[in-house]
């Protein structure tokens, strides 16, 4: 979906890979998506290593889980937002717009 709406995209299969390679590249990025649960690390915790390097990092959070949960907690943390799976192109490129456009 990412690539049909004309977005670069990389991915990662891992927390710690997410990490690594936004440590590689991150003045490339102008947004991340991260799952809510992934392996090694969570959403939360990937989160706070990115904003590490980068504290005006814009974030969209995933989850197939609701929005009453952990996800809840994440968007208070700044220009996020949060995405239920599943969902189509339609909502993605919303969410990516309006989390590209916050200050």
């Amino acid at each position: 979906m990412l690539k049909y709406l004309g977005y670069s995209v990389k991915t990662a299969i891992t927390g710690i890979d997410a990490i690594a390679e936004y440590k590689r590249n991150h003045d490339k990025f102008d947004l991340v998506i991260l799952d809510m649960i992934m392996p090694k690390l969570n959403g939360r915790e990937i989160f706070e290593r990115l904003t590490g390097i980068n504290p005006n990092l814009k974030v969209i959070f995933s989850s197939g889980y609701s929005l009453e949960s952990q996800a809840v907690e994440n968007i208070n943390l700044g220009c996020l937002e949060f995405i239920q799976k599943p969902f189509d192109i339609k909502k993605l490129s919303q969410k990516i717009r309006g989390v590209l456009s916050c200050l």
